[in-house]
């Protein structure tokens, strides 16, 4: 066994700061109605529109997590979830669009909802104003929980087909691929920190996680600007 292998690792700290909010993300009425068929049509619509308004910022996000990596596989990896965040993402949302009579171009016309422009806007700037691995730490949940929530569901499955291929998309190997790589390169960077480096990467990693839970609570209650 090496010294990293028998240290603890960086992912399993992080993940233990969040085992509440990603347990409360399961028990949330918009997952649970993704599996039983009963979510909204309006609430999944809502959703898909926040999450095209989102992507757009996550990919600058990662892009700039490309710019700060230490070495050029990390580069190179951030650089191509950047444009796949856009790329994958968009052929997904144009099809669960369509399926609903819009499309993505009448979606990015519609206003981003204020937990969105909260979610982007901490996100970019613990990115921009911070370290590699704050960085790091502001877009793993994004990662990682849809992979967590996407393995579950697909237990689960759904009676409903819109619903099933968005579970279909999170659960899929493929797709934990990308995110096990990410894993891999958190462990990394996460055994040369120091206390103080690895407690502001928790900050973020838990603040966006919150944020996830707000996000999917958000597209459930239509939410609006209040004023």
């Amino acid at each position: 066994m090496t010294a990293t292998d028998s240290a603890v690792r960086t992912r399993d700290v992080l993940w233990s700061d969040v085992e509440d909010i990603y347990a409360a993300i399961l028990a949330h009425p918009f997952i649970a109605g993704l599996t039983d068929g009963t979510l909204p049509r309006d609430s999944f619509r809502h959703y898909i529109v926040q999450d095209a308004h989102y992507l757009r910022g996550y990919a600058k996000a990662l892009a700039v997590c490309a710019a700060k990596a230490p070495d050029e596989d990390a580069t190179v990896m951030f650089a191509a979830h950047s444009a796949g965040a856009i790329a994958a993402e968009r052929d997904l949302h144009a099809a669960l669009m369509g399926e609903m009579g819009s499309s993505p171009e009448q979606a990015m016309q519609e206003p981003i909802a204020p937990t969105t422009q909260a979610y982007v806007s901490y996100m970019l700037a613990s990115a921009l104003g911070g370290s590699f691995a704050d960085a790091v730490g502001a877009v793993l949940p994004c990662y990682w929980i849809y992979a967590r929530v996407g393995e579950e569901l697909l237990t689960r499955s759904s009676p409903d087909p819109l619903y099933a291929r968005w579970i279909a998309m999170y659960g899929s190997d493929d797709f934990q691929a990308v995110v096990d790589s990410v894993l891999a390169l958190t462990d990394r960077i996460g055994a040369g920190m120091s206390e103080g480096e690895r407690t502001v990467m928790r900050r973020h990693f838990r603040t966006t996680s919150r944020y996830e839970w707000m996000f999917w609570d958000a597209a459930y209650r239509l939410e609006t600007w209040p004023v």
